[in-house]
């Protein structure tokens, strides 16, 4: 077996509030969004750069409150694009995780976590 891709599905409440974070503040784009005769709860997918993501309003996908870690390089070009966009519910700081490594954690309205990670350093080396 080979895996080509791994698709995270996070659980969704309310599509426009998922829109604004994912697609206004960390700059996702929006590939396609599917509802069943337009009454029906939405399924949707985003992406950006590599990273694909399905957000669900679904009883049954997901469960409120997961987190997702995601292995990057260029994080902190990443996090000074998303701290200029003056979000007014989140101001993520970037830091050191320990290991050789920074990480930038934002969250969802939904309690949803992204931790995103680069490896700056070997591990046990100290960064210079």
């Amino acid at each position: 077996m080979k895996v080509d891709q791994t698709i995270p599905i996070l659980r969704i409440f309310d599509v426009a509030k998922a829109e604004d974070f994912y697609l206004g503040f960390l700059g996702f784009n929006l590939d396609w969004k599917h509802q069943f005769e337009g009454v029906e709860p939405v399924y949707l997918q985003v992406s950006r750069d590599g990273l694909v993501l399905h957000l669900s309003e679904h009883h049954g996908d997901g469960t409120p409150g997961s987190v997702v870690y995601l292995c990057v390089t260029g994080l902190a070009d990443f996090h000074r694009e998303i701290s200029s966009k003056g979000y007014g519910y989140m101001k993520p700081g970037i830091g050191d995780s320990g290991h050789g490594s920074i990480e930038v954690c934002v969250t969802d309205p939904f309690g949803n976590s992204l931790r995103i990670n680069e490896q700056v350093a070997q591990p046990g080396s100290t960064p210079s």
